[in-house]
């Protein structure tokens, strides 16, 4: 499954600490500062988990959360996000990119998409898009705390926080798959039942399709090989052979 890499490079604070509303960015007539503050927790999210060859773990995360924007009349109101973040857990860095929707109180919402840089907890980047006036135009940075849960102390202009760099190129990785545990004794049956097996201390259950067939021809006092893996806790037979 083909996924990116993350190398810290650099702390840079943003270049301005408010958002521009203008008619036009190209040549602007008018333009004012605004800001907001928002929050917002996680409806509903998918999350794949995988490993790079230099066992770096990356997280992809896709979700919608929704909370409320207060600030400026045309920041304020009920704001749904969809965002994805690709994190390298392992070093604490990733990008989380998406947009967001403010239901304001009139007109039409505001919206805006966003690219942020997360650095361990806190994102922090450029949103653009447009006001509830068509004409209006929104460029700002835009930053937050951010999980997998939800964004928390989110700023929208008004000092947002400076932020971090990262190198995003292309890579590869493996999905995660958890390592079974296994176990394995050769000697005499010392116990054995429908359920359970014991071969040179070493006891293990028998699934209820392998049971008949163990227990006819298997008996305690016989010499026997037996394989076994952990399954939801318990030690569980997979294989058994006769030894003389």
């Amino acid at each position: 499954m083909r996924k990116l890499t993350f190398t810290a490079v650099v702390v840079a604070a943003l270049a301005a600490a408010s958002i521009a509303v203008a008619h036009g960015i190209e040549g602007a007539k008018t333009a004012k500062s605004v800001a907001a503050t928002f929050a917002a927790t996680a409806g509903s999210t998918t999350t794949r988990t995988c490993t790079t060859a230099e066992g770096k773990v990356i997280t992809v995360t896709t979700g919608k959360y929704t909370g409320t924007a207060s600030g400026d009349p045309d920041l304020t109101g009920a704001i749904t996000i969809s965002a994805r973040s690709t994190i390298n857990t392992t070093d604490g860095v990733g990008v989380v990119d998406g947009q967001f929707r403010i239901d304001v109180a009139s007109g039409r919402d505001t919206v805006a998409a966003f690219s942020t840089v997360y650095d361990h907890g806190n994102i922090a980047g450029l949103a653009a898009g447009r006001a509830r006036d068509p004409h209006l135009k929104l460029l700002g940075n835009i930053s937050a705390a951010f999980s997998s849960s939800g964004f928390a102390s989110g700023k929208l202009g008004g000092g947002t926080a400076g932020g971090a760099a990262v190198e995003i190129g292309p890579g590869s990785c493996k999905a995660s798959k958890p390592q079974a545990e296994k176990s394995e004794a050769r000697g005499t049956i010392t116990a054995l039942s429908t359920s359970s097996i014991t071969v040179a201390g070493l006891t293990c259950n028998i699934p209820a399709d392998m049971a008949s067939d163990v227990n006819a021809k298997f008996k305690v006092n016989d010499r026997a090989e037996i394989r076994c893996a952990l399954s939801s806790g318990q030690n569980t037979l997979t294989k058994i052979e006769k030894k003389h």
